[in-house]
């Protein structure tokens, strides 16, 4: 593809379906009506117990396919790679998350089937799927749902949390996933969704930015550390993970995870490689707001082929941006002020990618659109 886009890897939505499964709930997560301030009532979402200010303002642009249309107009976005936004099945039982994830997969295709077209080839909206991924579920019941995004031409791969099917994503259980996940050529994107447990946070009032801020990216990676040291990517190695918020803290710590690890008798003949080689098998998302947090991110991913073997590094490292892709975190981090304005985070991002001094225009390229086409094979898609 010659001309140049703007591909949005990392948005969300909650599907009406979903939406109305939240408001008939009477506890987290759930979608709640209270007074507002300004008079009237508002829509709010909780997604944890306790969150403060009694959750987040919601509207039509957590649901309205237009609401999103407008977004992606309004900041020269072509394509979005859509995802239903956490919380995800996890508060339902085995039997019901597998129909909701069933229904709501059929209800994403069509949102992203309906949608624009960018092009002959190409519409302006594609899905992340649903798992039913819930405590006593079946891998029997996991596999069909992997074959049902499979057969929906407009999902290109799946959303998970990190909690697997209560025990986390090491979980042996989660093998069979793996493989029809890997056998299917579908791209996970993993996102967080508990942060860390409330009591590291303290008793003073700092309203979302500690659990959004650092429980998030810190969720994100103890669950791919545990990942790595279950050896799933060594059994599994042609997976697509695709980390949410850049990766979280991996790439800062994956020198002393590697270090760690070959100090410790228990794990230290587990892997077939490197602790950073992993790094290089994964993809990261954008989403990190500063130049010099994105230049790092790449640097560290770009040498993780010299990790293959810890006997023989080499020497050859991939362009820094090569596994790196653009989003936008839509619908939350709305602007505070009009309606109309574009958003800063979104801004943020774009000037973060942009700002980057030692990437080519290319390399730049790369993150805003080529990696999202390469990585979701969009030059295949069917209008």
């Amino acid at each position: 593809m010659s001309s140049r886009l703007l591909i949005d890897v990392h948005n969300h939505v909650y599907l009406p379906r979903y939406a109305s499964l939240l408001r008939s709930r009477s506890n987290a997560p759930r979608i709640l009506s209270r007074l507002a301030v300004s008079g009237g009532t508002e829509e709010r979402l909780l997604i944890l117990d306790h969150e403060p200010s009694g959750g987040r303002p919601v509207g039509p642009q957590y649901w309205d396919r237009s609401e999103k249309l407008k977004f992606m107009d309004l900041h020269g976005i072509d394509i979005s790679i859509v995802s239903s936004a956490n919380p995800w099945l996890d508060f339902l039982s085995a039997s019901s998350a597998v129909d909701m994830a069933k229904s709501l997969n059929e209800d994403l295709e069509e949102y992203c089937q309906t949608s624009p077209t960018v092009s002959l080839s190409l519409k302006r909206l594609y899905g992340f799927g649903l798992l039913p991924l819930v405590p006593s579920v079946s891998s029997n019941s996991l596999v069909q749902i992997v074959d049902q995004i499979s057969s929906l031409p407009h999902l290109k791969g799946v959303i998970m949390g990190t909690r697997g099917i209560g025990k986390g994503l090491d979980d042996e259980a989660l093998n069979p996933m793996w493989e029809a996940i890997e056998r299917k050529g579908l791209v996970i994107f993993l996102h967080p969704h508990y942060g860390v447990g409330k009591e590291e946070w303290g008793e003073k009032e700092n309203g979302h930015v500690l659990p959004l801020a650092l429980g998030f990216p810190m969720e994100t990676t103890i669950a791919v550390t545990r990942l790595i040291l279950a050896g799933v990517l060594d059994r599994y190695p042609n997976l697509r993970l695709l980390l949410a918020h850049s990766g979280g803290a991996l790439p800062q710590l994956s020198s002393r995870l590697a270090s760690c690890i070959h100090h410790d008798p228990v794990v230290a003949s587990r892997l077939k490689h490197d602790a950073r080689y992993y790094l290089g098998k994964l993809w990261f998302d954008a989403v990190a707001y500063g130049s010099e947090e994105l230049e790092f991110v790449g640097k560290v991913v770009s040498r993780a082929t010299r990790y293959k073997s810890a006997s023989a590094p080499t020497e050859t490292d991939v362009p820094q941006s090569n596994k790196l892709l653009f989003g936008t975190d839509y619908p939350f981090f709305p602007p505070l002020e009009a309606q109309n304005e574009k958003w800063r985070s979104v801004l943020d991002n774009l000037e973060a990618i942009n700002g980057v001094e030692s990437w080519t225009q290319d390399e730049k390229d790369n993150v805003l659109y080529q990696n999202a086409i390469d990585l979701f094979g969009l030059n295949q898609s069917k209008a």
